[in-house]
């Protein structure tokens, strides 16, 4: 059973960037495809960027294209987010998990979460 933590949140203002990581322990993230998801207040679950960790490639969901970057470090097993030109409508509980892609939703999770971090953007 693989282990997720999260890290790299905090308060920013409009314009502002930050770095997000995924540690991942128990098991490798060979084969894997691992997501970036958030959750808003008062809004459901949105998909935020995916990356396959053997192929590299990766998936954006419209919002974020162009601002956030997705990579992944097999040395150490993380996942990154790295958020650029943040917007107060960033803001958002930020979690990753395996998931599966898909077309209509991008990836879909598959039910293991870390705790997430929290991201607050000010406008």
């Amino acid at each position: 059973q693989v282990q997720l933590v999260e890290s790299g949140g905090g308060m920013v203002q409009a314009g502002g960037s930050l770095k997000l990581s995924c540690a991942a322990s128990g098991r490798t993230l060979s084969g894997h495809v691992m997501g970036w998801f958030r959750l808003a207040r008062g809004k459901e679950r949105e998909f935020v960027a995916s990356i396959g960790w053997s192929t590299g490639s990766t998936n954006y969901a419209a919002s974020v294209r162009g601002r956030f970057t997705i990579s992944r470090d097999g040395a150490k097993n993380t996942v990154y987010l790295q958020m650029n030109s943040l917007q107060p409508e960033d803001t958002a509980v930020y979690y990753c998990s395996t998931c599966i892609p898909t077309l209509q939703r991008g990836c879909d999770p598959l039910g293991i979460w870390g705790q997430g971090t929290e991201v607050t953007v000010s406008s």
